[in-house]
């Protein structure tokens, strides 16, 4: 299956300073890969220079085989939706007109949409589960019913490739798991790459396909979750500072002495 997304001997970074070795990674269609790392490890870095939002200091970003820097701002729009940490301040705005926004790409500059753009709107709150929420004012939503809308205007840009920063990062443990299973199941249904950040290590693995690790040194380690914990990358790139990583839960703790024993009979 081709790739959506191809990173091809990327390095990133700021002012000539690179924060990362040279990588060369892709996502195929129909997969979730979350980005993982400790802060400042470059996470953030990675998925702006992946989006186009700054340049790579070395290498070349392909989204759907064509190289990003090469395409127009509407047809990179088309391609690539992008959803962000920062909270968006839309006091009078309904949900079904935020969503409606994801159209933009396609209306032209009288932004008036037509019967199919609206199928497309309804559509994208039908698969994030957001149809309810259509009429409601968005500032009176929860943190996860935001985070739901926002996606669906992602989703109503009819995207190939869609990035999230930190989508969990407000949510509560129930909205966390939530959204990690819609991601992957819009990812499946849709055909979408997905590439999303996250501190968020249990849930990505639980639900990512793959995993590109920033490893605190300077080099992302990509594989399957469970190649990553049994290679050590992940007890490594976390178990610092009186943390362990538990191969068998897959779970961070701090080290401590033993208390006392049990014994079963």
């Amino acid at each position: 299956m081709p790739a959506l997304l191809e990173a091809v001997g990327l390095t990133v970074g700021y002012e000539g300073r690179a924060v990362l070795a040279p990588f060369t990674q892709s996502i195929a269609a129909g997969r979730l890969v979350c980005l993982l790392g400790a802060n400042g490890a470059g996470k953030s870095t990675v998925l702006r220079t992946l989006a186009g939002l700054q340049q790579p200091l070395l290498g070349e970003v392909r989204l759907a085989q064509q190289p990003l820097d090469r395409l127009s701002a509407v047809a990179r729009a088309r391609l690539l939706a992008l959803v962000l940490t920062d909270r968006v301040a839309v006091p009078s705005m309904r949900g079904e007109e935020l969503v409606a926004l994801g159209r933009y790409p396609y209306t032209g500059w009288s932004g008036r949409l037509l019967p199919s753009d609206r199928q497309v709107v309804a559509a994208a709150l039908e698969a994030t589960g957001s149809a309810p929420l259509a009429g409601r004012l968005f500032v009176e939503l929860s943190d996860g019913e935001r985070q739901r809308l926002l996606i669906a205007r992602a989703l109503a840009q009819e995207p190939r490739v869609l990035m999230l920063d930190e989508p969990t990062a407000f949510l509560d443990l129930p909205r966390r798991v939530e959204l990690m299973h819609l991601l992957r199941s819009i990812a499946r249904a849709r055909g979408i790459a997905i590439l999303m950040s996250s501190h968020d290590l249990e849930l990505a693995l639980r639900y990512a396909d793959e995993i590109w690790l920033l490893d605190g040194a300077g080099h992302m380690q990509a594989g399957a979750p469970e190649d990553l914990v049994l290679s050590g990358h992940l007890e490594a790139a976390f178990g610092r500072h009186g943390l362990v990583f538990d191969v068998n839960r897959g779970t961070l703790h701090v080290a401590e002495p033993p208390r006392g024993a049990v014994q079963i009979d």
